[in-house]
């Protein structure tokens, strides 16, 4: 039996189900994380073959004391992931120092991590990269002014999600930023590029082959809405586009993707831009070795009649999967923030759509400042009944 140990089993709260497909699929499930026992979700308990629960996950030595105990106990550790971006180059310095052969690891974790060193694969696998500057110094940032203009975005070079970004557009801003950014952190600073965001997630095998694949669209941009406190919206395709998926598989293919599920984000530009496209192109943003985060994994099930759990835990026990995918349609997610003056109240909006309605939940703390706080998920036959959805629920009283 192999041994597969998930960090962070708890968190998001979703994550039990693949710990559950991975027990039916005859692993040996072993989860590590900070929550205590008794108020871990009972699906989770039942999906476990035990828990090891550390004080901190941030705390190295209970960590590698956790490994270390199961190892004891079961014998060799075939598997080690979190599915998580945060804890990344956790697993894959465990990975290394445990010569769990089976991932990344930490020789691996500055192509996969740093937005900088990303572009090297992208360039090598043929796709347009933005024109970009380690922001170190303000006199060298305003050269590099001088050379692609105003606006520019700067955010740290290795960071999650929006998280400190800054949109730049005058030397007054400029200066602030060099106040604000934080001591000791490299950031990078990009041209500005007028784009929605279009991924390509799929699930890839040991042979860098993909089993399933999808993607999804963000017509707003994630730093707005964090920003500006703005509502989020973001969509799973209903077929994935020829240029997304050529795009998705070229990049797996340049940075040496095996047995994982990925989420690779690219730019579709809204209008020409030189040299680096025409509007409608495909151009690279960014790589996240992991699913995409909160509750996409149940979305893209939605959207595609499917159990990607599933098709991962079969990804990881046997290399490839024979679960379904059925129907497709379009999956919406909706998270509107506290405050605003909707038109539609709940009431309104589960009268109208909850026939389509697949989940209407309050949105974790944590994760509200890049999703909203009240989410809504519904499934579409055409985008234009979408479309229609997201004026109805966005839509403020004047």
């Amino acid at each position: 039996m192999k041994n597969f140990v998930f960090i962070s089993p708890n968190f998001p709260t979703n994550y039990w189900m693949f710990c559950r497909e991975l027990k039916n699929n005859g692993l040996n499930v072993l989860g590590i994380g900070d929550q205590p026992y008794d108020e871990l979700n009972p699906n989770l308990k039942e999906s476990l073959n035990e828990y090891y629960k550390v004080s901190n996950l941030e705390n190295s030595e209970e960590v590698y004391r956790a490994i270390a105990f199961f190892i004891f106990k079961y014998g060799r550790i075939d598997w080690l992931e979190s599915n998580n971006e945060y804890w990344l180059e956790r697993d894959a310095k465990l990975r290394t120092d445990f010569n769990i052969t089976s991932g990344f690891q930490t020789g691996d974790i500055p192509y996969i991590k740093y937005k900088s060193k990303m572009k090297t694969n992208y360039i090598k696998a043929g796709i347009p990269v933005a024109r970009y500057h380690l922001a170190d110094t303000l006199e060298a940032a305003l050269e590099f002014i001088k050379e692609v203009g105003y606006p520019v975005v700067a955010k740290p070079d290795n960071g999650v999600g929006a998280s400190h970004t800054f949109k730049i557009s005058n030397n007054e801003e400029m200066a602030a930023f060099f106040d604000q950014k934080w001591d000791g952190v490299p950031y990078i600073m990009e041209e500005f590029i007028n784009a929605e965001v279009n991924s390509y997630d799929a699930i890839i095998d040991s042979n860098g082959e993909p089993i399933f694949e999808t993607g999804n669209v963000t017509p707003n941009s994630i730093m707005d809405v964090v920003n500006n406190m703005d509502n989020s919206i973001y969509y799973i395709v209903k077929d994935l586009p020829e240029d997304t998926r050529a795009a998705g598989r070229a990049t797996v293919k340049s940075f040496g993707v095996k047995s994982r599920f990925v989420h690779f984000e690219f730019f579709r530009l809204l209008e020409d831009h030189e040299g680096l496209g025409k509007k409608g192109d495909v151009m690279a943003l960014e790589v996240n070795m992991r699913p995409c985060g909160g509750f996409t994994p149940d979305m893209i099930n939605f959207a595609h009649s499917t159990n990607v759990y599933k098709i991962w835990a079969d990804m990881i026990a046997f290399d490839h999967s024979t679960m379904p995918v059925g129907e497709h349609a379009y999956c919406a997610f909706a998270g509107l923030r506290d405050g605003k003056n909707f038109a539609m109240s709940h009431d309104d909006i589960m009268w109208k759509y909850g026939s389509q309605m697949k989940m209407v939940e309050r949105i974790p703390d944590v994760l509200s400042g890049a999703m909203g706080n009240q989410m809504y998920v519904a499934t579409f036959p055409t985008k234009e009944d979408m479309d229609a959805f997201y004026a109805d629920v966005l839509r403020e009283n004047n």
